[in-house]
């Protein structure tokens, strides 16, 4: 197969997989219960052995990291997945979906006030709708959860830090995504073998040890093989195009997960939500527009040194 049939391939996998997990997930919380810290640790040992397989087949080549520099990356790395999860059990998929995109600007808090990282006032411009979107959804969602809330909200906090410390860990070990989550996964799957006796019942009812039917564990093995798929379609894309173009296929998941989201689970949206949608989504390209235009701008730059 061609690079450019496999990179059609792969954003179309790469939808596909990111908007199944999120209905298959939801739909394992709300209709078996199963327990959510669990779930997460099954995905870690789906995705480690995957990637077992991939380097069997030369697709990547690990490489040693020392455990204190991963210990802390992994640590966040469960924090993010766990709450993620957490706030797709106890929100509806509208109000998840809406308030993960606060990563964004989560992530240029971070790196404004921590690694003294500038952005224009049109970065911060573009702030305004989505922060607004969110927050006009969130207050008018008739499912209102405050511990979902609470979840979410820790979540993007936890998850907008990992995202900063991959990309800084990325290139202080120069390594690659794969090769950090090789290490990452086996890693925050043993973590969590501590942590899940603390927060779920793992011998009585719904617990780890519960004698599941056979057909939430086809649901929950499925959702382990999608999560490892979401993983590695990411890399390819952004390996093989750019991150615009991942940026770019981002935004159309958003939509759909959104619209398949209250379509599915019958979650009902009043028109105040659905402004909150529209000044989210104005937001989130007005963004994407900027990094498009600062990325032509680079590309220009170096052109130019190089002649």
């Amino acid at each position: 197969m061609s690079k450019p049939s496999m990179t059609t391939l792969s954003i179309i996998l790469n939808i596909t997989s990111s908007i199944s997990i999120v209905m298959l997930n939801k739909w394992i919380y709300t209709h078996y219960g199963f327990p959510n810290i669990t779930l997460t640790f099954i995905h870690f040992l789906v995705t480690f052995l995957g990637l077992k397989i991939c380097e069997m087949m030369n697709i990547f080549n690990h490489k040693s990291v020392q455990l204190k520099d991963c210990l802390p990356l992994a640590m966040s790395f469960c924090g993010f997945v766990v709450l993620t999860n957490l706030s797709l059990q106890h929100n509806t998929v509208g109000t998840y979906q809406l308030i993960k995109v606060l990563t964004t600007p989560c992530i240029m808090m971070i790196h404004t006030y921590m690694y003294n990282k500038k952005y224009s006032y049109q970065y911060h411009l573009s702030l305004i709708p989505i922060t607004f979107g969110v927050f006009l959804n969130t207050y008018y969602d008739v499912a209102f959860n405050s511990l979902g809330i609470f979840f979410a909200g820790l979540g993007v906090v936890v998850t907008s830090f990992y995202q900063v410390w991959v990309g800084k860990l990325q290139k202080d070990l120069n390594i690659n995504s794969m090769q950090l989550l090789y290490y990452q996964a086996p890693l925050s799957a043993m973590l969590l073998l501590f942590v899940i006796p603390f927060f779920e019942n793992v011998y009585g009812e719904k617990g780890l040890i519960y004698p599941w039917p056979m057909k939430v564990w086809i649901a929950v093995f499925a959702s382990g093989i999608i999560a490892f798929s979401v993983n590695l379609t990411i890399f390819w894309i952004i390996g093989n195009t750019s991150p615009v173009t991942y940026n770019m296929v981002g935004h159309l998941k958003f939509c759909l997960v959104l619209i398949i989201g209250y379509l599915l689970f019958n979650s009902p949206m009043m028109v105040n939500q659905i402004f909150g949608l529209l000044s989210t989504l104005l937001g989130v390209f007005y963004y994407s527009h900027l990094k498009l235009r600062e990325q032509e701008a680079q590309k220009k730059a170096v052109s130019t040194r190089r002649v």
